[in-house]
């Protein structure tokens, strides 16, 4: 077996999870309809954007806890065929026949794990844990996109043996800065922010952290544990100086589709 072939096989036993399970109260005018994680980017969910990110990288295999119009999600996949794909219904025999006329778009194996309603983030974790049973398994949020390498942020995750490697970003400022200089003054639009990195998603865990966790549904994996992780020094941060945008507001998805529609998504890998 070559090396690459056995890279292959290793990604495919390593798990993608997604976090489907919020309200999305800041983008209301769309997620009181459906979970943020289906608002579109162009004519297809962020949730698909973010899955052909890893995909891009090799990674087929993915767990979305859901709670919030979870029965969205679960629709959105379980017809998934129907959505992105010709077919013919046959009506004229007695048990109606369907005839796909496309192949499967995504070679994916896609569980989606219904997590409670209230659930945080480190209770929809734990109730997951069932479903992991590689050493390693990533993690994000179903809000926000990046050009992050996963391949190198994998690698990095292994070579610092920490519990928990999270991301850090810096994201682009929402207003416009002047800088003042003696020659004349300087205008930039959105620059990144210098100062500090945040917590931009795309983790790298260790299966061990389920026994750091617990199912009460006030438990947060990021105000709860990180913290508690990072004063253990079992906590990585792999620091990421390129694109990364969330969709917390309207004005952030408009800018997404802008951005996908112009044909410049920084964040398209595939």
């Amino acid at each position: 077996m070559d090396t690459s072939s056995k890279k292959e096989i290793e990604k495919a036993t390593i798990p993608v999870v997604i976090f489907c399970g919020g309200k999305g109260t800041r983008l209301k005018e769309e997620t009181e309809i459906i979970p943020k994680p289906l608002v579109r980017i162009g004519e297809r969910p962020i949730l698909w954007h973010i899955m052909k990110i890893y995909n891009s990288f090799g990674y087929s295999h993915f767990i979305l806890p859901t709670g919030y119009k979870g029965e969205k999600i679960k629709e959105y996949f379980f017809n998934y065929p129907m959505h992105h794909g010709d077919f013919t219904i046959d009506f004229t025999k007695e048990e109606r026949d369907l005839t796909m006329h496309t192949p499967a778009e995504e070679r994916w194996r896609v569980t989606i794990a219904g997590t409670g309603l209230e659930a945080q983030t480190g209770a929809r974790l734990k109730r997951i844990a069932p479903y992991i049973t590689s050493e390693i398994f990533l993690l994000t949020y179903g809000d926000g996109v990046a050009n992050v390498n996963i391949d190198d942020l994998v690698a990095f995750h292994l070579a610092h043996d920490k519990m928990v490697t999270v991301t850090g970003v810096r994201p682009p400022s929402r207003f416009g800065q002047i800088r003042v200089h003696d020659s004349g003054i300087h205008f930039m639009e959105k620059p990144q922010l210098q100062d500090t990195y945040i917590s931009g998603g795309f983790f790298v865990c260790n299966r061990a952290v389920f026994d750091r966790l617990s199912d009460k549904e006030e438990l947060n994996f990021e105000q709860h544990l990180l913290p508690q992780l990072a004063k253990e020094s079992q906590l990585a941060v792999y620091c990421h100086d390129g694109y990364w945008q969330c969709m917390d507001t309207l004005r952030d998805m408009e800018f997404l589709n802008e951005e996908w529609n112009r044909g410049t998504a920084a964040w398209k890998s595939w």
